[in-house]
């Protein structure tokens, strides 16, 4: 069965607010993220800065919508008929990096707005970043149909997102042709993952096996039985 998108906003976006976004990054991109004022878009678009109010309560909304954005062609991504038949490890690999991709003609903009939201004295902005980084990784989860439970799932958001964040980092300065050193280090980080989980299985299988069976437990306790 072919995979359906589980996105709630599955509505198309709105166009207005889209289009007030799309104005803002391009004025970014003639100076940058930190130096644009909500005035200025609307200026720029010709229309009262009470109409950008109605959809962009502050900058920073500016900056959740462009990650949403991501996160929606990522979405669209996960939804062709080719991403079912991908391994686990295949499917977070092309999420995260088309995650990546779809800003690649905008990684100035992008880098400038992390360093606007992380930056010093912007705390209630940074919880919202926190937030944000917890929300597309549930998405690349749910993308792969990541399905465990209790701390395997714990366990599977702590290394995502560690993942996905050092991936991040490396993607905001590569300029190698299509991205092509992030894809690789994605690559290595989720093959070492996945050695690293399939050892720990193996290993709690065969601890397992041996506690089971009651003539190893007693030779291990030094008390076998003649």
């Amino acid at each position: 069965m072919a995979y359906q998108n589980s996105n709630p906003t599955d509505q198309p976006p709105d166009q207005m607010a889209e289009k007030i976004l799309d104005y803002a990054v391009r004025l970014a991109e003639q100076s940058s993220w930190e130096s644009i004022r909500l005035h200025q878009v609307a200026e720029e678009m010709g229309i009262n800065l009470q109409t950008v109010q109605g959809y962009f309560r502050q900058k920073d909304d500016l900056v959740e919508a462009w990650y949403d954005r991501a996160d929606r062609a990522m979405l669209a991504d996960a939804a062709k008929e080719d991403y079912q038949w991908l391994t686990p490890r295949e499917r977070i690999h092309r999420s995260i990096f088309c995650w990546l991709t779809s800003m690649q003609n905008q990684r100035k903009v992008s880098r400038e707005m992390l360093g606007y939201k992380f930056e010093l004295g912007h705390l209630h902005l940074q919880v919202l970043g926190l937030l944000r980084i917890s929300r597309t990784v549930q998405w690349f989860l749910e993308a792969a149909h990541r399905d465990s439970v209790d701390l395997k799932r714990i366990g599977e958001e702590v290394v995502t997102t560690g993942i996905y964040l050092s991936t991040f980092a490396h993607w905001l300065f590569d300029d190698s042709s299509g991205a092509e050193k992030t894809a690789k280090l994605l690559d290595r980080l989720l093959r070492r993952a996945e050695s690293f989980t399939l050892l720990t299985a193996a290993e709690k299988a065969s601890h397992t096996h041996r506690t089971s069976d009651p003539s190893e437990q007693q030779q291990e306790n030094g008390s076998v039985v003649h």
